[in-house]
């Protein structure tokens, strides 16, 4: 169920805060659930999936039960965005490791280039609605 997808992202990660900002703004219809991954949510998600608590190497999404990291989860986003986002999907037909080792070069300076934040990003109130709550039974449904 589309309308179910969980993104996760780094809450400390300036550069991950500005996509989440772009997302919002982009993700109208509520496509997308999102949560920080030091979030007791995101911390959740990622114990479903077996993946470490400490994990902070790419973006994590969660679309119909299936995982997706890295550059393929980056394009699976572009995709439940309104506008002509979702043509950068087509990006995809590059090969895998390709597109990951460009987004493990990005992910591996952001903090270097764009800035480390003190605490994890809080939604304001007109953001809430766009955040998974640990309570959402999204989360039931996974585990």
């Amino acid at each position: 169920m589309e309308k179910g997808s969980i993104l996760l992202f780094d809450g400390h990660c300036s550069l991950c805060n500005a996509a989440v900002d772009f997302v919002l703004k982009r993700n109208t219809k509520k496509k997308l659930l999102l949560a920080s991954i030091q979030g007791t949510a995101g911390q959740r998600v990622l114990k479903m999936y077996q993946l470490p608590p400490s994990y902070l190497d790419t973006l994590v999404l969660v679309e119909q039960g299936q995982l997706y990291l890295g550059s393929t989860a980056a394009l699976r986003v572009a995709r439940l965005l309104r506008g002509g986002w979702p043509l950068f999907y087509a990006l995809i037909i590059i090969p895998k490791g390709l597109r990951d080792r460009i987004y493990q070069w990005i992910g591996k300076n952001r903090y270097k280039w764009f800035g480390r934040r003190a605490s994890c990003r809080m939604p304001t109130a007109s953001e809430r609605a766009h955040f998974l709550k640990e309570d959402h039974p999204l989360l039931k449904s996974l585990g």
